[in-house]
């Protein structure tokens, strides 16, 4: 199974772009903690400096937000890991099909809804596909195959890691509502933004001064943390826009390439079409419900709808964005009909 050269220069975009944004977050919290970090950077080898900090918690953060946005998809979705044991017919198609694409045999879970999809999280060597019971009794063997194939491609393409990677920080935007749980208007929540801005420099560019934990230290820390929390979600709302702006259109792109990938691998495009149809029979996902799936594992998911089980609104719904993460499944099956056609 090859790379679409195209996609691989989107994910490599939409990878770069999720590193510079962690990149920008650490980089925020050196700043307003530097009077902190003076002593560990005055002891970094000469011409490195902040740079010692900077770049290994950068990595660090990447591998957590894996662990964790990883963690939080199953959580969301109630989907349980399964052994051999507990579903022997999926976790040997999964490891038949693995073989034959070229990829470690994923982690396999389940979530029990009547709602057929699923989805793929984590990196190339740690990846968890998870099924929901609705899919697994609403397809023939070889549209399981297929859909199977399809997120097995994710996998080898690199495309669920770096789409792993990009559900973090627009999650933590769209869950960061200190304000507005304390029942602040819009207009009020402006002003204490900018109160909370012109203050930010005011503790860390002063605190050095301060004998250690003494009350004026004790005041402007307190200072800090306020400030931290209430202007917190604006930098974390800036950050995630255009985060979440590629990431929508990778999410797009990638599942015209994982179609055909899977219909490959499964050996017959006709199934991967089928399997489609089938699961939209009752009528296809209305694009509004796909415009806000631009967080989350809607976004990560092989038909947009989800699996009618995560809890509250849209994770980005305080964020002025709305694109459709998914292509028509009707111009899903017309991509799988030219592909069976060039056979």
């Amino acid at each position: 199974m090859s790379r679409d050269p195209a996609l691989t220069r989107r994910i490599f975009a939409t990878l770069s772009l999720v590193l510079l944004a962690d990149l920008a977050l650490v980089a925020c919290g050196a700043f307003l903690l530097r009077p902190w970090l003076f002593p560990l950077v005055e002891s970094a080898p000469a011409g490195l400096g902040w740079l010692v900090l900077v770049f290994p918690a950068t990595v660090i953060l990447v591998w957590a937000q894996l662990r964790y946005a990883r963690r939080e998809a199953l959580a969301e979705v109630d989907a349980s890991v399964v052994t051999a044991d507990e579903y022997p017919n999926l976790t040997a198609r999964i490891r038949r099909l693995a073989s034959g694409t070229d990829v470690p045999v994923p982690t396999v879970a389940v979530t029990e809804t009547p709602v057929p999809n699923a989805f793929t999280v984590g990196g190339p060597r740690s990846a968890t596909i998870v099924v929901s019971t609705g899919l697994l009794e609403s397809l023939g063997e070889n549209e399981l195959d297929a859909v199977l194939a399809h997120e097995l491609a994710h996998i080898k393409n690199r495309d669920a890691m770096v789409m792993t990677l990009a559900t973090f920080v627009p999650s933590l935007a769209g869950d960061y509502s200190l304000l507005r749980d304390l029942g602040l208007s819009q207009s009020a929540r402006y002003t204490v933004w900018a109160v909370a801005l012109a203050l930010l420099y005011v503790p860390s560019a002063t605190v050095i001064d301060a004998p250690l934990f003494s009350l004026q230290y004790t005041l402007l820390f307190g200072l800090l943390v306020a400030c931290l929390v209430l202007f917190g979600g604006v930098a974390l709302g800036i950050v995630a826009m255009p985060v979440v702006s590629l990431a929508s259109r990778l999410s797009h792109d990638r599942e015209f390439i994982a179609d055909r990938a899977g219909a490959v691998l499964a050996g017959s495009p006709a199934s991967m079409a089928s399997a489609l149809r089938t699961l939209t029979e009752d009528g296809e996902t209305a694009p509004e419900q796909d415009a806000r799936a631009v967080g989350g594992v809607r976004q990560l998911c092989f038909l947009p709808g989800g699996f009618g089980k995560e809890t509250g609104d849209s994770d980005l719904e305080s964020l002025p964005i709305s694109m459709q993460t998914h292509p028509s499944t009707d111009e899903r099956i017309a991509s799988l009909r030219a592909l069976e056609a060039e056979n």
